[in-house]
């Protein structure tokens, strides 16, 4: 299986938002993408993307699979629209293009969580790369449980976002998640629970799992954890 295969096995059902003033860069760019993803939307601007950004989840209450962003634009540059897209949504893929003259940006990008950067002149196989280990992570992984429409769990950076916060969660609680959103809408029963605590070398006991539940079910959306009377727990995933 040659890179181009690979990169649609996994992007096929997956939406890209591309943000860049460059007309001829941006319709050769669109060309290639459209070849891969299955919506494709562009922005001539930062303030165009955001728009379009905020747009998609009015109408179709879902965001973009990754977002693909030019630095300098006009309106709004690359580095306000992340910063805009982070606080609606904190888990979102972003990859940002950037010149040889743009290295002041980077480190302010980086300290958003940026951690994927093209180069221009953009070398179009390097982009099909980092777009197919993106889109495999979003496909293969799973990483982020849907609890409602504001709030999510990502089980690869243990981060609970509720209402486009984030909440802190203690060891326990950690654990607790993973283990219940392993398997969704799977109900497992307070003996596998102790039994999970058990193997990676932490105790506990029926009491304390219903207790652990309690302190838990402050922190997150109504109704997020069910209890099946005398059985176990699942989570109720959006």
């Amino acid at each position: 299986m040659n890179k181009f295969e690979s990169l649609l096995k996994y992007s096929k059902q997956l939406s890209v938002l591309y943000a860049e003033d460059h007309v001829e860069l941006r319709n050769s760019t669109v060309e290639i993408l459209s070849s891969f993803f299955t919506k494709v939307d562009i922005a001539s601007d930062g303030g165009e993307a955001l728009d379009a950004y905020k747009d998609l989840f009015t109408q179709e209450n879902k965001h973009y699979d990754i977002v693909l962003t030019d630095i300098k634009m006009p309106n709004m540059n690359g580095v306000t629209l992340i910063e805009e897209i982070y606080k609606i949504n904190p888990l979102q893929n972003i990859v940002v293009i950037s010149a040889h003259d743009e290295s002041a940006y980077l480190l302010p990008l980086i300290n958003l969580g940026i951690n994927q950067f093209i180069q221009k002149p953009i070398e179009f196989n390097n982009l099909l790369n980092v777009l197919k280990n993106i889109s495999k992570n979003i496909v293969e992984e799973e990483k982020s449980i849907k609890l409602d429409d504001l709030s999510n769990y990502d089980r690869k950076s243990k981060i609970l976002i509720v209402n486009n916060q984030k909440v802190y969660l203690t060891k326990y609680e950690i654990i607790f998640m993973d283990f219940l959103s392993e398997e969704k809408g799977k109900i497992y029963k307070n003996e596998e629970i102790a039994n999970y605590y058990n193997s990676l070398g932490e105790s506990i006991d029926i009491t304390n799992i219903r207790k652990l539940v309690s302190k838990l079910r402050k922190k997150l959306p109504n109704q997020s954890i069910e209890s099946i009377y005398s059985i176990g727990y699942r989570i109720a995933i959006s």
